[in-house]
């Protein structure tokens, strides 16, 4: 091998590296070639993590011969029942959405988006969710974001299939991790919790603010939704929960004395 070939390999293998850990995930997917072609598009760009949530039908022969030479990735999918599971251990979750709902989020462009999920630093995955065909994702899964990623189209026909968002999110990753890192530095001391503890809290704080009256019990969601993007934003270390979790405790102790 010349030195030239041999610095080829090199640079595809730190490529590789860069995007080992993003977690590319299809929530609810309809039909199967739209998996397979998925898989395709991943593979074309070194993106080796697919996670389908409740897929209605897979595996499937559809999926296969749409992967069109990618059926390893198929072969390694993740299969999960739920959006939770599909997150555990991601230290950053990007929703791809292309309406706007009531309650607006932080947005990125797909460039944006694709340099801030390569500068994760933290030994966890990132997930980037991409909904049911038809709605997209819902209200519910926008929740478990921290940011939504908008994919700017032709305003007068914007009609983009899964496997096409996919690929143009694909490809701004790899030029990402072809290009040099951003110069961002976290503080050494910070590593934000994973999803799953994200929503662990999130039940804490909600039965918390039942328990001290704060919460209206017959119209939860809409506080809640303002709250988990407040914290969502923030998106705290582990020291930091135990922190919050350890005043939501206490709040739960002094509420029940107050009732006794």
């Amino acid at each position: 091998m010349n030195s030239k070939a041999a610095q080829d390999n090199r640079s595809e293998a730190q490529v590789a590296a860069r995007l080992s850990s993003i977690r590319i995930v299809l929530i609810n997917t309809t039909h199967p070639g739209n998996i397979g072609a998925t898989a395709r598009a991943m593979k074309v760009m070194g993106l080796r993590q697919l996670h389908l949530v409740a897929p209605k039908v897979f595996p499937s022969a559809e999926a296969t011969a749409m992967a069109s030479g990618a059926d390893d990735l198929l072969q390694r999918a993740v299969v999960h029942d739920s959006l939770e599971s599909a997150l555990e251990g991601c230290s950053l979750v990007l929703g791809t959405s292309a309406r706007l709902r009531s309650l607006s989020m932080p947005q990125m462009d797909l460039r944006k988006a694709a340099e801030s999920a390569l500068a994760e630093q933290h030994g966890r995955d990132i997930a980037i969710l991409f909904g049911m065909e038809r709605y997209g994702l819902t209200n519910e899964e926008i929740q478990r974001c921290h940011q939504l990623v908008h994919i700017d189209t032709n305003p007068d026909y914007g009609s983009l299939n899964l496997a096409q968002a996919v690929q143009v999110m694909a490809y701004e990753l790899r030029m990402a991790a072809i290009g040099e890192p951003g110069t961002h530095v976290e503080p050494s001391d910070w590593a934000p919790v994973d999803a799953g503890q994200m929503e662990l809290f999130f039940t804490h704080l909600e039965q918390t603010l039942l328990d001290i009256q704060f919460l209206n019990p017959d119209q939860p969601k809409r506080l809640m939704a303002r709250l988990r993007r407040l914290f969502n934003r923030a998106r705290p270390d582990q020291n930091e929960i135990n922190i919050l979790r350890g005043i939501l405790a206490a709040s739960q102790r002094a509420a029940k004395k107050d009732l006794t």
